[in-house]
């Protein structure tokens, strides 16, 4: 007996020395726990250590309540979690016991070494990442300016739908998307592309990305073959990756992509993945000659064309290239458009316009893969497009977005007079400046890490070798002000490889 009470002292001694460390460090991960969770936590960590053995009783409620100079109802409360996990075990006329527990074996030497390894898919997707930078780098690609997106007019559009909007839409939603909102798309996309379409084809998605893979995985097969622009975006081969499916590369030259170019026996396409408008990163439009090509190679294979339309909004020559889709009656192809890049990434909204047959099964997936969600957003965009902020903020940042690449082109003037060679930037938020070699592209991007300024290789957007080495420069996210630094840099640096510096 006495034995039992020295060890039930030394419990006592132990938890109070536990409880003490926790509320005394700062630092401790149990610093803010209440004084109940505290306890609990050090009762379960001499339980897992091994401190408190198996079959060790622990002092009655009241002992130990009274040892530790805090409330008996805090001890029980504790007491009882550990019960009802499976720590403790109580045993009426008895006390409350450390329950029989097998921890774990400890983890060998390296253990991360014997964890269960990334399926080989899930290593194809994270060779497709692609560097993401933060707000302040003049050439991160792909994002818009965020500093003249009219956020007041935005919250006041948000504020309005909060005030109004039904209890349904608080509920699972499986409708394909805001009514109001694919009406609204459904005229823009019709004046201002020539799409063909009505507002029943419209799916809004959260994101391109998501588009992508609902197409991937209701038209295509594991093992089915993508032809995939070379040199592609990595978004969608990423998504494409992730269904399964084998990417053949389709060369892109100084008219897009060309499908002329494949060898003879190159596996016939289920999916074909095409940026007609502005090839990214190249780019370069696919004129007529060549859509009309691949819509009757699509209708041959009995294949669906993904018609990616990321940004074409923007172009500074002339009007917006109308779109594949709209070229032809029932065109085997499916329009992807996001709002991404005309407003703002965290929007996290994109659409399908998908042909009247698979309108059903894509809503009908897409509301049980991912739910239908954002309806308030959603409402709030339908009328940012209607009441005509929408037509006005494009408007803007084209001219915005003309600026900051005469930016950008002032910049690199001093390289691109000893030979630097920069794409027509006819369109879009980005430049591709050619480089010679793989190791001069190498050891620029890391020189520009070394500067704080994110470069993005050109190699990295291609899925097989040979490959063109290059930068692409993206200048729709930075001002004017960090576009010449970094720019001048890049000039300097450039031309000092050249020996020209």
């Amino acid at each position: 007996m006495a034995a039992s009470q020295a060890h039930q002292l030394w419990i006592i001694e132990a938890i109070g020395l536990k409880l003490a460390a926790s509320a005394s460090h700062i630092d401790s991960p149990n610093a803010s726990l209440t004084l109940g969770q505290r306890l609990y936590a050090a009762l379960r960590e001499s339980i897992q250590s091994g401190a408190l053995a198996t079959g060790s009783q622990l002092p009655a409620s009241r002992r130990l309540a009274a040892a530790l100079g805090i409330g008996r109802n805090t001890v029980l409360g504790a007491v009882e979690r550990l019960v009802a996990e499976g720590f403790l075990q109580a045993q009426p006329g008895s006390g409350v016991f450390v329950a029989e527990w097998q921890p774990p074996p400890p983890a060998p030497r390296g253990g991360s070494d014997v964890l269960p390894p990334l399926s080989e898919r899930g290593t194809r997707i994270l060779d497709f990442e692609r560097t993401l930078s933060g707000r302040h780098s003049a050439f991160a690609p792909g994002v818009p300016a965020l500093d003249r997106f009219p956020r007041e007019r935005w919250q006041r559009l948000l504020r309005r739908h909060q005030q109004r909007a039904p209890t349904a839409w608080f509920d699972y939603q499986s409708q394909g998307g805001v009514s109001a909102l694919r009406e609204a798309l459904c005229d823009y996309l019709r004046l201002s592309r020539s799409v063909r379409c009505h507002p029943g084809q419209i799916l809004i998605t959260q994101g391109a990305q998501q588009g992508f893979e609902l197409v991937a995985r209701l038209l295509a097969d594991v093992g089915d073959t993508l032809w995939m622009e070379e040199p592609g975006y990595g978004g969608a081969q990423s998504c494409f990756v992730s269904a399964g499916l084998a990417l053949e590369p389709v060369p892109v030259d100084a008219e897009g992509m060309n499908v002329a170019a494949l060898a003879a026996d190159t596996p016939a396409p289920r999916l074909i993945y095409v940026t007609p408008s502005h090839q990214y990163p190249c780019g370069v439009t696919l004129p007529l000659a060549r859509r009309m090509a691949l819509l009757a190679l699509a209708r041959r294979h009995r294949a669906w064309i993904i018609e990616d339309d990321y940004d074409s909004e923007f172009r500074y020559a002339s009007a917006p290239i109308a779109s594949l889709q709209g070229l032809i009656e029932e065109a085997p192809v499916i329009y992807v458009g996001t709002f991404s890049k005309v407003l703002y990434p965290g929007l996290r909204l994109g659409y399908l316009v998908l042909p009247g047959a698979l309108v059903e099964p894509f809503r009908r997936a897409n509301a049980r893969l991912h739910r239908e969600g954002q309806y308030l957003v959603q409402a709030a965009l339908a009328d940012f497009i209607g009441e005509g902020h929408f037509v006005r903020h494009v408007a803007q940042m084209r001219e915005c977005y003309r600026q900051r690449q005469a930016s950008l082109r002032e910049a690199l003037a001093p390289a691109v007079a000893r030979g630097l060679v920069l794409s027509a930037g006819q369109a879009g938020m980005h430049l591709v400046a050619r480089l010679d070699t793989l190791d001069e592209e190498r050891t620029l991007v890391e020189q520009a890490a070394a500067a704080d300024i994110l470069l993005s290789p050109l190699s990295q957007y291609y899925l097989r070798a040979p490959v063109q080495a290059g930068l692409v420069l993206g200048y729709a996210g930075a001002t004017p002000a960090e576009i010449a630094r970094a720019g001048g840099w890049l000039a300097r640096r450039w031309l000092a490889l050249r020996g020209a510096g």
